[in-house]
């Protein structure tokens, strides 16, 4: 038979025929007269055991060794088998996360554990949606920097601290409307209300270790995002959370 009439009885193309001759996989078979190579049931059988082993997982590089080695084929399957099992887990753990997202009504881009977080930020009708955005996008910076672990503290403890209280969510549509036509003292007052309302919960966050870049990398998208005003009452608000530890 030619190569067109194997492969279609295969399942596999001509195209994959001529990779299998050349990585030694399946041998070249004598040509006929017209020139076309003329192949038999014995390639067809080969190539159907190459089919079954591809099929399982196995790299073409190794079927060499365990097509016709029952010891190395028995190795690669435990090999392989572990593989299935890792990733089995990990599928499991993915779907156990969408399952969270979904629970929570979160957008998808927040690690798992700032779902519930994200969520309330976004179904809080006080909070403006551009300002909704900076805050999740921010947990998502500040997540990485601090590693999993620290995100899993400060998951528990916006958690105990109940971060979007009407307190809260009141201060951050203040903060939204802060704007050109604002005056400075609005901004200076909006700080200090800020300050007195968040000293109780900033002084019980957990100890977190970040990185010497994490602040300036905080504080640099907050002033690629925020508008003047804005900027100057975090500004203003740093400065008094520095001062307490002063």
């Amino acid at each position: 038979m030619r190569s067109s009439e194997l492969a279609a009885l295969a399942g596999v193309t001509v195209r994959t025929l001529r990779h299998y001759h050349q990585i030694g996989l399946l041998e070249e078979p004598e040509r006929s007269v017209n020139g076309y190579r003329d192949y038999d049931v014995r390639h067809l059988v080969r190539i159907l055991r190459i089919s079954r082993l591809t099929g399982l997982g196995v790299p073409l590089a190794a079927l060499p060794d365990v097509l016709d080695d029952q010891v190395a084929a028995d190795e690669l399957l435990d090999e392989l088998d572990q593989q299935a099992a890792a990733e089995i887990e990990r599928l499991t753990s993915r779907r156990a996360v969408i399952a969270g997202l979904r629970r929570h009504g979160a957008l998808p881009d927040l690690p798992p554990a700032l779902a519930s977080y994200g969520a309330s930020l976004s179904a809080t009708a006080d909070i403006a949606p551009d300002l909704a955005r900076h805050e999740r996008e921010q947990m998502v910076l500040l997540a990485h920097l601090v590693g999993e672990q620290g995100t899993t503290a400060l998951a528990g403890f916006l958690g105990r601290a109940s971060a979007l209280t009407p307190g809260a969510t009141a201060l951050l549509r203040r903060f939204a409307e802060l704007g050109p036509d604002t005056p400075e003292r609005d901004v200076e007052q909006l700080a200090e209300d800020f300050a007195e309302h968040y000293r109780p919960v900033l002084e019980a966050l957990p100890d977190i270790e970040v990185g010497a870049d994490a602040l300036p990398l905080l504080a640099a998208y907050s002033e690629q995002t925020l508008n003047d005003q804005q900027r100057r009452a975090n500004r203003l608000l740093q400065d008094r959370i520095t001062s307490w530890h002063g």
